[in-house]
């Protein structure tokens, strides 16, 4: 299990390196194109995802400080399960470090600061950080793990 919870360490600190950097260039909101479809752009979301309740009046700081230690300890109690389980424990470990790098944010800043930036003519991914794509990309292999029949979809 040290192995899976070193994962979620290295994202947590690969997470809030990205972050402290992006922050101490860039001021809030300047974009600096990098690609013709990729730029750094610093902005803070009181949200959730895609700055969903982003003004919601504060208290989805709160509960989504909630969410993030309710969501550690079922993590953690899964990881513990299923250390043995290579494809599962990876899984598991990147949702993880990805939610507890955004906790950090919301403990400490009030806000989680995203700063990677997609965009194609009219179209505009909402900015995102290290931490949700930790995050997207573990639950992508719990879905996958999944459908596979692998040891999400066997055991209970």
């Amino acid at each position: 299990m040290r192995k899976w919870l070193g994962l979620a360490l290295a994202i947590i600190v690969l997470d809030h390196l990205t972050k402290w950097w992006v922050s101490a260039s860039l001021d809030y909101q300047e974009h600096i194109p990098v690609l013709p479809f990729f730029s750094l752009v610093l902005v803070h979301n009181t949200g959730a995802a895609f700055s969903f309740l982003a003004d919601a009046g504060g208290w989805q700081r709160w509960f989504f400080i909630g969410v993030g230690v309710v969501a550690t300890v079922i993590i953690v109690r899964l990881l513990a399960r299923h250390a043995r389980e290579p494809r599962l424990a990876f899984a598991l470990a990147l949702v993880l470090g990805g939610a507890l790098g955004n906790v950090i944010d919301r403990v400490l800043l009030g806000h989680v600061v995203d700063f990677l930036y997609f965009h194609y003519r009219g179209f505009a991914w909402p900015a995102f950080n290290v931490a949700d794509s930790a995050i997207t990309v573990g639950a992508v292999l719990l879905v996958w793990d999944s459908l596979r029949g692998g040891p999400a979809a066997q055991k209970p």
